[in-house]
């Protein structure tokens, strides 16, 4: 398993993927106020009362928000058409892996956490799983890890009366 794992951290190293950072940032946050605008009336209740209500700000944001990324894209856009050069950002597909397994165990860890509500099962599982994940062979690390995590929470838990 640890071989194959190897092997794929190997080819993943070696793929990079370019991308023009300010055209695709104008182009996604843009699309995201987009989203706000259109959400907004189903998730914001207002009164037809009030002249300022809780859509007003929100709602001037996103339209700067649009406007500024359409300046964003359309100066990009200039520099393509008159051949100037443009920024890029080069991503590597290891890096963004690894961010993607820290981030699924961080969800799995809340998940297990809220669906037994015990805290300690999601704590125990993180301080595993990140074990595993970074290959520590030592077995004391993982007795004094977990040990660690059901210590604190049996503190805040019996000693403190907090309900996690």
């Amino acid at each position: 398993m640890k071989d194959k794992m190897d092997r794929i951290s190997a080819r993943l190293r070696e793929k990079q993927i370019r991308i023009p950072v300010d055209l695709t940032v104008g182009v996604v946050f843009f699309l995201v106020a987009a989203a706000v605008l259109l959400l907004m009336p189903s998730q914001v209740a207002i009164s037809e009362r009030d002249v300022v209500n809780g859509r007003a700000f929100p709602t001037l944001l996103m339209w700067v928000m649009m406007i500024c990324c359409a300046l964003l894209v359309g100066k990009e856009i200039y520099k393509i058409i008159k051949k100037r050069p443009i920024a890029y950002k080069t991503i590597n597909l290891l890096v963004e892996v690894k961010a993607l397994i820290i981030m699924a165990i961080l969800v799995i860890t809340y998940l297990l956490a809220r669906t037994t509500d015990l805290f300690v099962v999601g704590a125990v599982f993180c301080a595993v799983a990140f074990l595993l994940y970074f290959r520590c062979k030592k077995p004391l690390y993982y007795v004094i890890t977990v040990g660690m995590a059901v210590g604190i929470w049996a503190v805040f838990r019996f000693l403190l009366n907090v309900h996690f």
